[in-house]
């Protein structure tokens, strides 16, 4: 059993991008996915959005569908709809299926999906845009009459929010935090601030970890086995080099503006032959967007420790290939839990 003197870690699962299954399996396939999370304890399910994908907003409601607790972690950008209208699908999923859902807000995302759709605002201009659109969505939903505020980007007067959102179905709110603007931003509106992690003895901003008035979490992807070779012999079969990958993870370099691509890209891998669990190729070679833990049960788990003894509260796994994998993630962060307790 868990000691009450452990820190409370939530975890989140991530939900399969409809660019990377078939069209006919896709809707089975995220149905599958969610079920598997739901089963292993996981407070919810990150859904991605960009302009290459399924609408999360839609996705999140086939979630709900198919489990009986799981959250859709729902990322919201704010060039693609009013704070209104997202304010309005919490609550009309809430009164449709009782159910709460997350929310991930997103300022940036790829620069070119933002161009074409016309929208040329700065990286930390996006942060300020955020902070008003999350509090005007905040605001819409905590209220019990009539909100209003006036921003630089937003504003709204008088509004009620209806059908009215249960105080028991309130979303939580996270926001990418691997920069300053995106940490002043999480800070900003109570929010958890998620970054994609360095290796932990190379983590900036302790100043930042070490408050505990700020919510921390990280993204980052899990292999673990009893036996390390197992680990790695699964890791490199789903991750396997990968050469046109790394071209366009160059490429996708020189037009990023993201605070999180610099710092992962700069980052020093680790990897089997390193005996370290810090795996940096899958993101290196575009087979994913976050690092990886790789190794046996007890390395990984400390690694892990590491960072939750830096205050890291939550964290967003990658998108699972088999059910076992979000259980041998939730006996890592057990582990790794107990670890910090002790």
């Amino acid at each position: 059993m868990v000691s009450s003197s452990q820190p409370e870690i939530t975890i989140y699962s991530t939900c399969p991008q409809s660019k990377d299954v078939a069209r006919a399996d896709y809707a089975a396939h995220v149905a599958e996915v969610a079920r598997w999370s739901d089963e292993a304890g996981c407070r919810g399910m990150l859904v991605y959005t960009d302009n290459g994908i399924a609408d999360p907003w839609t996705v999140a409601q086939h979630v709900i569908a198919n489990t009986t607790s799981l959250r859709p972690l729902v990322a919201v950008q704010p060039v693609y709809m009013h704070p209104y209208t997202a304010a309005k699908l919490v609550s009309s999923i809430a009164l449709l299926h009782g159910r709460a859902i997350d929310v991930n807000m997103v300022a940036g995302g790829f620069r070119n999906d933002l161009r074409a759709l016309g929208d040329e605002t700065p990286h930390d201009d996006r942060y300020d845009r955020l902070v008003e659109y999350a509090t005007i969505l905040r605001g819409l939903l905590e209220s019990e009459g009539p909100f209003s505020f006036a921003g630089r980007y937003y504003g709204v007067t008088n509004v009620r929010l209806k059908p009215a959102l249960p105080p028991e179905l309130r979303p939580g709110f996270l926001v990418s935090g691997s920069s300053p603007a995106g940490r002043a931003a999480a800070r900003a509106i109570d929010a958890t601030g998620v970054r994609y992690p360095q290796p932990p003895d190379e983590e900036r901003d302790l100043d930042d970890l070490a408050d505990t008035r700020f919510r921390h979490g990280i993204r980052v992807g899990i292999i673990a086995r009893e036996d390390p070779a197992e680990a790695w012999s699964v890791a490199r079969e789903r991750f396997p080099a990968n050469r046109q990958g790394e071209i366009t993870h160059s490429l996708a370099m020189k037009v990023t503006d993201s605070e999180w691509h610099k710092q992962l890209a700069g980052a020093a891998d680790g990897g089997e032959e390193a005996l370290h669990p810090y795996w940096l190729e899958p993101f290196k070679s575009y087979g994913t967007f976050c690092p990886y833990l790789v190794g046996g049960y007890a390395r990984v788990a400390e690694e892990l420790g590491r960072y939750l003894s830096l205050g890291v509260q939550t964290v967003i796994t990658d998108i699972p290939r088999e059910p076992d994998d979000l259980f041998h993630a939730r006996r890592v962060v057990h582990d790794a839990r107990a670890a910090v307790a002790a």
